[in-house]
């Protein structure tokens, strides 16, 4: 074993380089000498960690599906108001991708590469916290702090995919109007669009 695969903190640099280039090249274009130089460690340093580049590929994406399953009903379920409950999670969820944006560009380009096993993951995994939000969201409408005529499951799938956009690829597109938003002011509007179209005026945090 080497001294360099020894440190502790070796496999989360790793994974943070991974996700950093995977998402910008792709998958294909990334290779496993190109994650260790940037890293900073030897190839076989790297493989004393991840078998292969596909093990390390699914151990991206393994840290962020955690994140989805641990950390987001843990929210949803410590809040103390519908309301409350609703807006740490919407925080939560646009936090991570900001935080990180290479996390969205991973997963964008892994939807647009390998959309039947992203789908096949999405379906294993996300679909218990999606449903607990969006079962959160009907008990607001019958209480009547959320907005009756809003559809659940669009506006959830609205924000992922929103909140993934503005920090994937929302540097680039904003380029296209004369006064270019930065990836925090895209953001902003997103969580004033989704706070504004969840609770009833009178609920909205």
């Amino acid at each position: 074993m080497t001294e360099d695969s020894c440190q502790p903190d070796v496999r989360t640099r790793i994974l943070l380089e991974a996700t950093r280039l995977f998402g910008e090249r792709g998958y294909d274009g990334t290779s496993i000498q190109a994650v260790s130089e940037a890293v900073g460690i030897r190839r076989p340093s790297l493989l004393y960690h991840f078998k292969s580049k596909e093990d390390l590929r699914n151990a991206g994406l393994e840290q962020m599906i955690a994140y989805w399953k641990d950390a987001i009903p843990a929210i949803l379920t410590a809040a103390t108001s519908g309301g409350d409950r609703l807006d740490r999670a919407l925080t939560a969820m646009v936090a991570f991708f900001v935080d990180d944006p290479n996390r969205a560009r991973l997963l964008a380009r892994e939807m647009l590469d390998r959309p039947d096993a992203m789908s096949a993951l999405f379906h294993e995994h996300l679909r218990p916290w999606t449903g607990l939000l969006t079962q959160y969201i009907r008990m607001g409408q019958g209480a009547g702090s959320i907005r009756a005529d809003l559809d659940p499951e669009a506006w959830t799938l609205a924000m992922i995919t929103g909140a993934i956009g503005a920090v994937a690829v929302g540097g680039v597109s904003s380029h296209m109007l004369l006064d270019s938003p930065d990836t925090e002011r895209q953001i902003r509007e997103l969580v004033r669009i989704a706070k504004s179209s969840l609770f009833t005026p009178r609920q909205e945090p």
